[in-house]
Parts: C-alpha cells; sequence; structure tokens
C-alpha cells in the first residue's frame, strides 16, 4: 500500500491526470497479489483501501506542479514491475529517489526554454520578425519566466507569479512602444509572445480529460484552477495596458 500511495502522490503532484494515477496504483496493487484495490483520487488527496487485509489510508497532496519526467519514470517502473524485472522492495526505494530528486532542468535551461518558445510562437502568431520585436519578445519572455520560477519557489503565493509575470511582460512591451518606437501590433505582438511560456496549458489538456474520463470532481477544479491562472495573466497585461 505504501508503495501504491507513493507513486500515486508522485503522478499527481508531478502533473498526471486522474485516471493514470487510480490506474497505476491499481495495476501495482494487482501486481503485488492484491484481488481488489479500492482507490480514489482527488486533486488534494488520495484514499486507498485494501479491503483483503482491512488497511485504508489517506495521502494528502499539498503542492503540484508539472515535471512529466517523474510522471513519466514512474510509469516506466510500474512496468518494470508488472513485467517482475524488480521487486517490490526496489520499486519502493527507487520511487523514494524519484520523489527526492531536485529538477533535472537548471533555472538557466528552463528559462533560455522559455525565451526559445516565446519567439518561436510569436512570429508564428503574429508573422513579425523584426529583429526589434524579436529581441524585446526574447527580454520579455525570460524576465517574466524568470519572474514566474522565483515567485513559485520563494514564495508560493497561488497565482501571484502569472499575475507579476504578466505585469511585468506588460511593462517591458510598454517600454519598447515609448522608447524603441515599436507599433502597437508590435507591442502586441511582444506580449503575445511572451506570455506563451505561462500559459498552463497541460492543466488545461488534464482537465479535459479527467472530465471527459467522467471525474466530474477533479476535472472542473482543474479547470478552474487554469482558469484562474489565465485570469491572473489577464489582469496583470490589463492593469499594464491600462495604465498607457
Amino acid at each position: 500500500m505504501n508503495t501504491a500511495l507513493l507513486a500515486g502522490e508522485i503522478l499527481l503532484s508531478n502533473g498526471s491526470e486522474i485516471a493514470r494515477v487510480e490506474d497505476t496504483m491499481t495495476r501495482i496493487t494487482t501486481n503485488a497479489g492484491f484481488k481488489q484495490a479500492d482507490v480514489f483520487v482527488l486533486l488534494t488527496g488520495i484514499t486507498m483501501s485494501l479491503p483483503e487485509v482491512g488497511l485504508t489510508q489517506v495521502r494528502p497532496i499539498h503542492t503540484r506542479t508539472i515535471d512529466l519526467e517523474k510522471v513519466d519514470q514512474v510509469n516506466t517502473l510500474s512496468r518494470q514491475f508488472a513485467a517482475q524485472e524488480i521487486d517490490l522492495r526496489t520499486f519502493n526505494r527507487r520511487l523514494h529517489q524519484i520523489s527526492a530528486a531536485v529538477a533535472t532542468f537548471p533555472f538557466w535551461l528552463q528559462d533560455l526554454a522559455a525565451i526559445v518558445v516565446s519567439v518561436t510562437l510569436m512570429v508564428a502568431f503574429t508573422h513579425i520578425d523584426d529583429w526589434v520585436t524579436v529581441g524585446l519578445t526574447a527580454l520579455a519572455g525570460g524576465v517574466g519566466y524568470a519572474v514566474f520560477y522565483y515567485i513559485n519557489h520563494e514564495v508560493r503565493i497561488r497565482f501571484l507569479s502569472e499575475f507579476l509575470a504578466a505585469l511585468l511582460i506588460g511593462l517591458i512591451a510598454d517600454l519598447g512602444l515609448m522608447w524603441l518606437g515599436l507599433s502597437r501590433p508590435a507591442r502586441d505582438a511582444v506580449i503575445i509572445g511572451a506570455l506563451m511560456p505561462l500559459v498552463p496549458g497541460v492543466p488545461l489538456m488534464n482537465a479535459f480529460r479527467d472530465t471527459i474520463a467522467g471525474n466530474f470532481l477533479s476535472g472542473p477544479a482543474r479547470a478552474m484552477e487554469a482558469v484562474l491562472s489565465v485570469g491572473a495573466i489577464g489582469v496583470g497585461i490589463a492593469l499594464m495596458v491600462s495604465l498607457r
């Protein structure tokens, strides 16, 4: 039970959809020799019961992020356990290693990826490719993601990171309008591109998948969380634009 709960906790905490968490935990207990396992998963906690031995445990989920590499690692271990390539003790030990592992990619690489995404999608969506707009989009995307990253890791106030990052992106775009002679369409292109790394794409997709799978508690809850993130981004941009 502890191994299945730990696997479910890692999956749910790192961006997995509810159906995957329930399926993985059920498969782990089945492959461990239990004929029945009752699993109930919400965004904020996991409840698991093994009727054969009369055990029930609840595992709260306090924080959630997006780390699909950890999700893939847990799925890989589950498949190895099902194929009897590893035993339960090895499975549990490796799960603890995955849970304790820090992010694989350093901040500078994540910020570089945000810059690439910002510039690429700005050009793709707006077809504006002059060097001033591209350079300002790279600056706004990199600074915006840095603010988003550090507030999430240091302050940990939900939706504040999206709001302040969007506010700063709007400020950089407006400074380009005032000081660099950008046109308003180019200013808008900078904002569009720089916001792309902040858009909660995975939570929105998981909300859709959970709802389609019949999880009418977790699906709408994920959707509301994503909508609030988008709202925080929108308010930050609207506030800065309205000051002009």
